[in-house]
């Protein structure tokens, strides 16, 4: 054991003392910040809105397109011809214009309104225009068609409210199947790149050391499956290093990124209005946490995120021991340990919506699915995602499924270590696996 914490202190040493560790730990979070701060504030300070001129001799809209928009303003305009419309837009007095003449009838579906403009507008504008002016021409054609009133049409519009309900618990599962989704997706997506990332690298270190010959010297005075173990244990403490520190700059930066945004004119207003906006967002946050099991989730996100952790660490070691001079020869190896995690993430997707389904139940009781798609059943709640007894199936078949990988993994490292000049066939590979001694 004291040549395992040797190990996986050089490990873990070696690469927090490099400038890569920095620019990827501290750097690349800031760059991503700077980057989305930048978009923020020139979306939030960007004076290109689209003004429309609006004659309507028709009195179809009745004066119902009003300046509300932030970035589309209509703009009545009478007594103006279409020549001047024409050379109003040519001059960018206005980006586009709406004629309606009085010809014109709701009843008459030949009738178009046409917006012209002389220069380009974008796809989302063109919508944003589309619904506001369908939404006028609809609402005119109902209460002129069945002779009703605005109050009328809108209490039509009105319907019963609709819910779910837990037969158990009797609550409202409407803002806990959001969150449940958004937990699963967020806790599932972090543990899938957890083993793709720290797996592969826990392969290339294996890989480096064998290619400089360095591993000759180490498995000297070091057992292999002592090094194996050494190097998982180390890297992995630089995972969670990193997890720890971008988890601090995202508190950080989350204070920081209002600076960028756009500040009203009015500064009592624009604090009134920044301090209510924050107590809705946190009020509904807040509602949102409460109605799932946080304490359940996060034990077992820490369950599965080591014990997912150390299962495909020690199959990529024994992937890396065996990379001979080439290290693409890895990529033929590394397919049967890499698609396992691709379907996981696959199966979490259909498990986030149907956590009881019958390919969500196998691809959280598969050792090699369950780290990804677990996650997405337990976000559901205890029985109603997952029942008890599955859960704790899932743990036992997991650990289980790490004891067996690690025994696997440390058979082929222990030769393929020392195996140089001789690239590896998958027959090969199942010889030192079930080699005897």
């Amino acid at each position: 054991m004291n040549k395992i914490s040797i190990v996986a202190k050089r490990e873990f040493l070696t690469r927090v003392k490099k400038k890569t560790f920095l620019l990827t730990t501290i750097g690349l979070p800031l760059l991503i910040f700077g980057v989305y701060a930048l978009i923020f504030y020139f979306a939030a300070n960007s004076s290109e809105d689209t003004k429309i001129a609006v004659v309507d001799e028709a009195n179809i809209f009745n004066n119902k397109l009003t300046d509300k928009g932030k970035e589309i303003h209509f703009l009545s305009v009478k007594n103006t011809t279409k020549i001047e419309l024409d050379s109003a837009v040519a001059k960018n007095t206005y980006d586009a214009y709406i004629y309606i003449p009085k010809s014109f009838s709701l009843n008459n579906l030949k009738d178009s309104i046409h917006i012209v403009s002389q220069k380009s507008i974008g796809i989302i504008t063109q919508s944003k225009i589309e619904d506001k002016l369908s939404n006028i021409l609809e609402e005119n054609k109902l209460t002129t068609s069945l002779n009703l009133t605005k109050q009328q049409l809108d209490s039509l519009k009105q319907t019963n409210s609709i819910s779910f309900v837990n037969l158990k618990s009797g609550e409202n599962t409407n803002v806990k199947s959001v969150a449940s989704t958004l937990v699963g997706y967020g806790f599932g997506i972090l543990i899938y790149v957890v083993l793709l990332i720290y797996g592969t690298m826990v392969m290339r270190g294996v890989a480096e050391e064998k290619t400089n010959r360095i591993a000759e010297v180490i498995v000297s005075s070091v057992k292999p499956f002592q090094l194996m173990m050494g190097k998982i244990i180390g890297i992995g403490s630089v995972g969670l290093l990193q997890f720890f520190i971008w988890i601090m700059l995202t508190f950080v930066l989350q204070f920081l990124l209002p600076l960028f945004m756009h500040v009203p004119q009015n500064p009592a207003m624009a604090g009134a209005a920044d301090t209510m906006q924050q107590t809705n967002v946190m009020a509904k946050f807040g509602e949102i946490i409460s109605q799932i099991n946080m304490p359940l989730i996060l034990c077992c996100f820490l369950f599965y995120f080591f014990a997912g952790y150390f299962m495909y660490a020690s199959l990529f070691a024994a992937i890396g021991s065996l990379v001979s001079d080439d290290p693409n020869d890895a990529q033929s190896l590394t397919l049967p340990v890499t698609m396992p995690i691709i379907f996981g993430f696959i199966i979490m997707m259909q498990a986030v919506n149907t956590p009881t389904s019958s390919i969500s139940v196998f691809g959280s009781l598969f050792p090699l699915t369950s780290p990804i798609v677990m996650m997405a059943r337990v976000a559901h709640g205890v029985p109603e995602g997952v029942s008890v007894f599955q859960l704790i199936l899932s743990m036992v078949l997991l650990i289980l499924g790490f004891i067996g990988t690690t025994w696997i993994a440390a058979k082929i490292y222990r030769t393929g270590i020392l195996m140089y000049g001789k690239k590896v066939t998958f027959k090969e590979l199942g010889k030192l696996i079930f080699r005897k001694g």
